[in-house]
């Protein structure tokens, strides 16, 4: 079993009532903010050693720290292949921290995009550009509706009612 089934069934394990899924999660969500506060607040730009190595770094267990590497794939510069990794897998990660704060944004993940050691990596006024950007993407746009009496956007001369809108 990869260290990705792992993480996925530690998941299961740990969320078999509402009650334990939200212990889980509120400890996980914990767990990973300290780990981007070290990250963030050092600069971390790129991570490297085995995945066991750098789960016992982090205090987290293999399958736990996976979570975090799912997490963060997303925002790196060459994403990893999760089902490959195993404990000794050496890895990588060079992070791409505009990419992550806007992950972070779309997941919507307030405990790691208020973070105050984004300071140290994004300006304030480029964090609010991204947020902007980010927001801007996920509004709709409805197009303009065309009357049944109007010609018909086919192109065909006849109206609308008459063409494409029966």
């Amino acid at each position: 079993m990869s260290l990705y089934d792992e993480w996925k069934n530690y998941i299961e394990e740990n969320s078999k009532t509402e009650e334990e899924q939200n212990k889980f999660w509120e400890k996980y969500c914990a767990d990973e903010k300290v780990l981007y506060q070290k990250i963030l607040s050092n600069k971390l730009k790129i991570i490297e050693g085995t995945v066991e190595g750098l789960a016992n770094e982090n205090k987290m267990i293999a399958s736990q720290f996976m979570g975090f590497l799912d997490g963060i794939n997303d925002s790196l510069v060459t994403s990893l292949d999760l089902d490959g990794v195993a404990l000794d897998t050496d890895i990588k990660l060079e992070i791409d921290f505009e990419k992550l704060y806007t992950n972070m944004l779309t997941v919507p993940a307030e405990w790691l995009y208020s973070l105050e050691e984004w300071d140290n990596i994004l300006s304030e006024d480029k964090r609010v550009e991204l947020t902007k950007e980010y927001k801007r993407s996920k509004t709709v746009v409805n197009e303009v509706k065309v009357g049944r009496n109007e010609p018909c956007p086919c192109g065909s001369g006849k109206k609308f009612k008459k063409c494409c809108g029966r």
